[in-house]
This record gives structure tokens, sequence and C-alpha cells, in this order.
């Protein structure tokens, strides 16, 4: 990573969105990635920010402790793991276009038909489709980097508390990521230089989650929900975008 004026710019101000993101404001991170890739290429961008997302996902949870969802995780995450193994089986094999583009026009759709449907009465998705997003959640994660879309699919319908949707994504994400590592480190994208600038960020980047945390603390509870949706149609057009231009 060049440590010239941009470069460090850009990376901060993605390690800080990210930060917001793991506090509890889930999609706000989503130009995270975009924004590293304009100052290094895509391998070294995912394996610098892993080890920064695992420092995040450790103050989240601890953070969020014991407010999670266990339903709902003890369904999502077994899911999820097979769903890795696929993404790192077929890691160099996918194009990531017609996915990003798959990606981006079912979440941009279901983020328009549930700010629609905000009124409408809780209900839990079938297990099926539970165990299908949480496979599509693990597997866009790994390929894509972007595995919140599926994964919100499933919950935001169930209409759990602010603290339990928050929690939950947490936790989920904290698992996810950390099942990704060995396969990044064989994959060669998590390296020593990576791992110290990580370790030198680590102060910033913790600061940012604590804030996202605080930040979705004072935010009312139905402003909270209408900020995610509207944070999931902006990654869906962004996935959109990436596809096709």
């Amino acid at each position: 990573m060049s440590l010239d004026p941009a470069t460090i710019t850009v990376f901060l101000f993605a390690v800080g969105l990210l930060g917001i993101s793991k506090g509890g404001l889930t999609g706000l991170g989503l130009m995270s990635m975009p924004m590293l890739l304009l100052v290094m290429p895509p391998a070294a961008a995912a394996g610098l920010m892993l080890p920064i997302l695992m420092m995040q996902d450790a103050l989240s949870v601890w953070i969020y402790r014991g407010r999670w969802d266990n339903a709902n995780l003890k369904l999502l995450l077994p899911a999820a793991t097979l769903g890795i193994a696929v993404g790192f089986f077929l890691f160099w094999a996918l194009p990531p276009e017609p996915l990003l583009a798959i990606l981006g026009a079912v979440t941009l759709a279901f983020a328009v038909r549930g700010l629609a449907r905000r009124k409408a009465p809780a209900e839990t998705p079938p297990r099926a489709v539970g165990l299908a997003l949480g496979i599509i959640s693990g597997f866009t994660s790994t390929i894509l980097h972007q595995g919140g879309p599926p994964f919100q699919m499933y919950l935001l319908p169930q209409k759990l508390s602010r603290d339990a949707f928050a929690a939950t994504s947490v936790a989920f994400f904290a698992v996810v990521n950390a099942v990704k590592l060995p396969g990044f480190i064989a994959l060669g994208q998590v390296t020593r230089d990576g791992l110290i600038v990580a370790l030198v960020a680590a102060p910033f980047s913790l600061t940012m989650t604590w804030l996202g945390a605080r930040l979705v603390r004072i935010i009312s509870p139905e402003r909270f929900f209408l900020i995610i949706y509207v944070l999931l149609a902006a990654v869906g057009v962004k996935l959109l975008s990436d596809a096709f231009l």
C-alpha cells in the first residue's frame, strides 16, 4: 500500500464508513471497497480490509453482546458457511458482472417493496428461504464482498427490534468474516504488510465503530429501519452500476 496522501485519505474514509456500518447502520459501508479500488488492486484491497473488519466485528459483538436473535443465527450461519465454501471453490471461475447485476436487481426490488410495505405486519419467511438466502449471503460475501443484501432480505420482514436487528447482523458477519479468513490467507490475499496497516489503523477503525453504535442508539426505531431500507436500495443501485458501467 502506497503511503501517499491521496491513498491514506481514501483508506481512512473507507475505514470510517465501514466502522459506522459495523456499529449497526448496515449498508453505509457499501462504498468502502469501490473507493479503495481507486488506489489499490482488488486483491490487495480485500486482503487489507478483512483484518480491519474482524477487529471492528470484535468490538461490535462486545457492544451488542447478548441481544442477537439466536434462532436466526442457528439457521443462517451453517448455510452461510456452505456458501463461503462454494465461493472459494469458484473464486477464480465466475465473472463478477452477471452476479452483481442479479444481486443488484433483486436487492433494489426488495428495498422498494419494503419501503412501500413498511406498515405491513411482521412475517418470518419459510426456513427454506432462510437457508437459501444464508447460502447466497456467504457466497456473495466471498466472491463480491457483498453479503449484506441477502441476509437483510431474510431479517427485515421479521420486524425485529432495532437492537436485535443490529446485534444479529453484527454477530452473523463476525462469524462469516472469521470463517472467510483461512481461505483468504490460502489465496495469498492477507499479507504481513496488510496486517501491519490494519494494526496501525485499529484505533481509528474501532473509534468509528463505537461512533456507529452510538448513532444507532439515538435514532428512533422507525427512522432506523427507514434508513436501512434506503441504504439497501442504494446498495442495489450501486451493484447494478458496478455490473453495467
